[in-house]
């Protein structure tokens, strides 16, 4: 019997599935401060402390909390979630392409690339339904303070969490079996059952990896923000582009379905090709 193929969707997580980046609903409000104000500050300090710029936003938040005597506890960042506001028909999207590959005989996967927090993205409306939630993490004191970030992910280092997905090294802290040889036939899902969906630049060395093994890249745009997917496009980075609309009737859904309609199909003929690589091979024994 044909063992059932495991499909990977990886997502980034603002201004893919939200409508802005998860600081600004309720976090950054609370400071006193606006968007542009804080993120001016975080960009600032980066370029001229030679920070990494992921760094300087999470200490940022830090240092703006401790200033309004507002220590960050983890509960309080989970309670955040709560706050966001998604595109349209997110949140039942993870059930209905489920739904989808159970009919393809499909097996999938959702997982978040992202370097947003994933405290916050754990107490939201669909932080449930993700395999791994991979994004910036705090470590806590014991009164559960956040004291340092424990796990910062930039853009160039999200690519590390494909090839954990890819090999099903998820834990983060096993570098061992990650950086081990693992034969293709062996890894769990192959980088052509990869589908990853993103918003812009911040993805590209995501989206360009996925797109060059064999796997499908989608850039996502808000209303009337085309300009940056076809920039994408034109440069080879990305397969597909569609408006950031997840509802059942939008184009994105259908995109993805046909995607893993061919996905279905490319398994197929491996299995059938594997098969016949192993008779072949016995025939000559």
């Amino acid at each position: 019997m044909q063992e059932q193929p495991t499909i990977a969707l990886m997502y980034d997580f603002d201004k893919t599935l939200t409508t802005k980046d998860m600081q600004e609903y309720t976090f950054i409000p609370k400071l006193g401060l606006s968007s542009e104000e804080f993120w001016k500050k975080a960009n600032d300090q980066a370029r001229t402390q030679g920070m990494d710029s992921i760094l300087s936003y999470l200490k940022l938040m830090l240092d703006e909390a401790k200033r309004c005597n507002q220590p960050i506890q983890r509960s309080d960042l989970v309670e955040l979630g709560r706050d966001l506001e998604f595109y349209p028909g997110v949140e039942g999207w993870f059930s209905a392409i489920n739904t989808v590959g159970e009919k393809l005989g499909l097996s999938i996967e959702h997982y978040i690339i992202s370097s947003g927090l994933k405290e916050i993205i754990e107490g939201s409306a669909i932080g449930s339904v993700f395999k791994r939630i991979y994004a910036c993490e705090y470590f806590y004191d014991d009164q559960g303070k956040a004291v340092w970030p424990k796990l910062s992910v930039n853009y160039t280092a999200k690519t590390q969490f494909l090839f954990r997905i890819n090999k099903g090294v998820l834990d983060v802290y096993d570098d061992k079996a990650l950086n081990d040889y693992t034969k293709e036939s062996d890894r769990s899902v192959p980088f052509r059952n990869m589908i990853y969906i993103g918003d812009g630049l911040t993805d590209v060395p995501c989206m360009k990896l996925v797109k060059e093994n064999g796997g499908k890249s989608i850039a996502v745009h808000a209303p009337n923000r085309l300009a940056a997917c076809k920039k994408l496009m034109n440069e080879n980075r990305i397969n597909f582009y569609a408006l950031a609309d997840y509802q059942s009737e939008g184009e994105l859904f259908g995109l993805v379905s046909t995607i893993l309609e061919n996905m279905r199909s490319e398994n197929v003929l491996q299995s059938w090709h594997r098969s016949q690589q192993s008779e072949a091979v016995l025939l000559h024994s």
